[in-house]
């Protein structure tokens, strides 16, 4: 049976799947094979649009081409960096209240989960999302590979996956979706993305509220030209660096 999240009844577990030593740091929470009551009442997931699976697999294949001798290199220097490992998978909500897990390129010390709680007063963004400036657990290449979003580059596999498009919200952790308003909730109705209308509107600097705004506008629409748009201006966000951190 399928498993779908329940903002409750989280139990963590290990991956299933080993995986080579020093090269994915795993902290994936999995969700009991419960009910989705409490999601299945608060989020009517939108049918994905006939051209945005076709969109997504064009270009990351052709941006694949082109940027794995980047990938490649930044899987170095982070294997280089210091102990850990190369990738960070984490456990995201996505589309109707899947879990699934997000690949990053590891930008923390391997304790950082552990030591997120503790950090939580110092949040400079307003809301439920933790963003710190001064994040003492941000290594010095991951410092570099934020302020570029360098390191959100393997998430285009989880594109290729199903699990995210291009272009959407960004996936929540399951204990902000613990934490959603109702109003919120709609976020959940599309596939998350790698960019969206708020990494392009200032990223960290957008409130959580304005956020939920601007990813419930977004659901809504529906148009292949707001994704394209979208994608023209995360290249400019990107470079400028605004509310990187």
């Amino acid at each position: 049976m399928t498993a779908y999240f329940r903002p409750s009844n989280l139990q963590a577990a290990p991956s299933s799947k080993p995986m080579a030593p020093g090269f994915v740091q795993s902290r994936r929470i999995l969700p009991r094979a419960l009910p989705v009551e409490r999601l299945a009442e608060a989020v009517d997931a939108r049918p994905i649009p006939a051209w945005k699976r076709p969109l997504d697999v064009t270009l990351v294949v052709a941006g694949l081409l082109v940027l794995w001798p980047v990938i490649a290199l930044i899987a170095l220097a982070v294997r280089l960096s210091g102990p850990g490992p190369v990738f960070f998978v984490q456990t995201r909500i996505g589309r109707n209240g899947r879990p699934f897990g997000m690949i990053k390129f590891r930008s923390m010390q391997v304790d950082a989960e552990a030591r997120r709680a503790e950090l939580l007063a110092q949040s400079d963004r307003e809301g439920i999302c933790f963003k710190s400036r001064k994040d003492p657990r941000i290594t010095p290449v991951g410092r570099v590979l934020r302020r570029l979003s360098l390191d959100e580059l393997p998430q285009i596999f989880n594109v290729l996956r199903g699990e995210m498009s291009l272009v959407g919200p960004r996936p929540a952790l399951p204990e902000e979706v613990r934490a959603y308003p109702a109003q919120a909730m709609e976020r959940l109705s599309v596939l998350p993305g790698i960019t969206g209308v708020w990494q392009v509107s200032g990223r960290a600097e957008v409130g959580f509220d304005e956020m939920v705004t601007m990813d419930i506008g977004y659901a809504r629409d529906g148009r292949l030209s707001r994704d394209l748009v979208i994608l023209a201006a995360t290249v400019r966000a990107v470079l400028s660096g605004r509310g990187a951190y």
